[in-house]
């Protein structure tokens, strides 16, 4: 893929998010954002705690390596390693926004294991969080996003390719979107 049609894919993703936090994720009211349909699985409140609690390893990740790279000319085309494509590949949604394969999300990241980590401004935060995203995609499209590595946020030796990690990122903020709207769509969901 073309550098530029990686960046179009991100932007066009995370666009689709804050559209859908303001839309219809923050006119619900407490009881609706705090449901879950059991007691294992996660409300939406949990879920924008979630992927807050990635956005801010993540997102000072991409900073840090935007500002301090020396990989300062970027490429008209992006090539994905191999562990890179099969970390952002296991996240991607299906052809029909199907979630393919579940994940056990590590304790820290987990809202019923780290309560703590739900702090009542989930929503809001995570919107900020998808807007920050939009402005760390356009610095990032003024360097190498090939040669640019970070570390995952499961194993600080496992290195990403930029590009890989910012696919990685918004194809996980995507698939809990969705997670977000079979929640709305669950014939239990308090309509008020």
């Amino acid at each position: 893929m073309t550098t530029s049609e990686l960046f179009e894919e991100a932007r066009k993703i995370t666009q689709r998010n804050i559209d859908l936090l303001k839309e219809r994720i923050a006119p619900l009211n407490e009881q609706q954002k705090n449901w879950r349909k059991d007691a294992n699985s996660w409300s939406i409140n949990d879920i924008c705690a979630h992927l807050n609690q990635y956005a801010d390893y993540y997102h000072a990740a991409f900073k840090r390596k935007i500002e301090k790279t020396r990989f300062r000319e970027p490429r008209e085309n992006f090539l994905s390693s191999p562990l890179g494509k099969s970390a952002w590949k296991s996240m991607k949604l299906g052809n029909a926004h199907n979630i393919k394969r579940k994940f056990k999300s590590p304790r820290s990241y987990n809202p019923l294991i780290s309560p703590e980590i739900v702090t009542g401004r989930d929503i809001e935060q995570f919107e900020a969080r998808q807007n920050e995203l939009l402005d760390l995609l356009q610095s990032a499209s003024s360097i190498n996003i090939r040669k640019a590595k970070i570390p995952m946020s499961l194993s600080k030796f496992v290195r990403l390719r930029l590009g890989d990690a910012i696919l990685y990122v918004t194809y996980h903020n995507e698939r809990h979107m969705q997670q977000i709207i079979n929640l709305l769509a669950h014939s239990k969901f308090p309509q008020s």
